[in-house]
């Protein structure tokens, strides 16, 4: 069964930290570009980062800059997303994505609440 299950997620005050976790199984991520998205109730769908196969070059969305990093453990057959100094607008459901050819994978999403 090809399948990609997020974890992590959860409530954290403003300014906290959390570690969302991506993990594939059924196949293997390491020739994937994987990508986090998010989503908040009444927003469209936000793209907030990307990292190559090998993990040699990360982007990210301007709104997460500096504060989120993207991370792969391909052995682990795991992607990660790090987000520090979390605000109230980072509310949402993250969900991960996985690209190879004509293979495209969505994960079920994480809920992530900041909120005081």
């Amino acid at each position: 069964q090809v399948q990609l299950v997020e974890s992590g997620g959860g409530l954290v005050q403003p300014g906290g930290s959390l570690r969302l976790s991506c993990a594939a199984s059924g196949f293997t991520l390491s020739n994937y570009f994987m990508s986090w998205y998010r989503q908040a109730p009444g927003k469209e769908r936000e793209l907030v980062g990307t990292i190559t196969s090998s993990g040699g070059t990360t982007s990210y969305a301007d709104s997460v800059k500096g504060r989120f990093i993207i991370s792969r453990d391909n052995f682990k057959n795991t992607v990660y997303l790090q987000m520090n100094s979390l605000k109230p607008e980072d509310t949402a459901v993250y969900s991960c994505n996985a690209v190879y050819n004509i293979y495209r994978y969505w994960g079920q999403g994480t809920q992530v609440t900041v909120s005081s």
